[in-house]
């Protein structure tokens, strides 16, 4: 296997397998708004490296760190021991909820792939995964958007990114059609799109 990269936040260091999704301006939006109280259960889905399941584990959560790619989750327990943490994460192979079918979370963490791919362009290989997102860049957020409410507790909240290559505006309606409220936290400008952070949470409970 060819040699990890290594990638540092905060003044940790984080490596990442050739296979493995590379952390970017989209984790480190996350990473920088991450929010987590001890002791709460937390969800990070495509985990790639572990490096928010870390941090939120970190902090004192009992993190659940899911992927659909075993050398991720083969990297990320790497790291998560690396950093001290590798009793506290409950890594999982598998596709968005299925693997927490029937559980619910104070908090999940989502850096979903939201790059509009054209029909018969996908390449399909799992790190490809970690990027492509149908025609209209919505393939993966649709389903999550879709299933969030059945996994979050009663006060529980999601924190994810969305590019406006994908129609931020759609990722912010459709919640709120079901009793969820959204609020944009943070936003970074790139040179080919703007990142969006957005919470979601129910309306009641602010």
């Amino acid at each position: 296997m060819d040699k990890p990269n290594v990638v540092f936040y905060g003044g940790d260091k984080f490596e990442v397998r050739p296979d493995v999704y590379e952390p970017a301006e989209d984790t480190f939006l996350l990473a920088d708004d991450l929010d987590v109280h001890r002791g709460e259960r937390v969800l990070e889905l495509g985990t790639g490296c572990g490096l928010l399941a870390i941090l939120a584990a970190k902090a004192g959560a009992k993190a659940v760190a899911t992927d659909i790619n075993p050398s991720a989750l083969e990297c990320a327990n790497k790291n998560a021991v690396a950093h001290g943490v590798g009793d506290k994460i409950d890594f999982r192979l598998g596709d968005l909820f299925v693997p927490v079918s029937g559980e619910s979370f104070d908090l999940i963490i989502f850096n979903p792939p939201y790059l509009p791919v054209a029909p018969g362009e996908e390449l399909g290989g799992l790190l490809d995964c970690a990027w492509e997102a149908g025609p209209d860049g919505r393939a993966v957020i649709d389903r999550f958007l879709s299933e969030l409410a059945g996994h979050l507790t009663t006060n529980g909240r999601a924190l994810f990114v969305q590019s406006s290559l994908a129609d931020v505006e759609k990722t912010i309606r459709t919640p709120k059609a079901s009793g969820f409220q959204v609020e944009v936290m943070a936003r970074e400008k790139l040179w080919s799109e703007e990142l969006f952070l957005l919470s979601c949470f129910r309306s009641n409970n602010r």
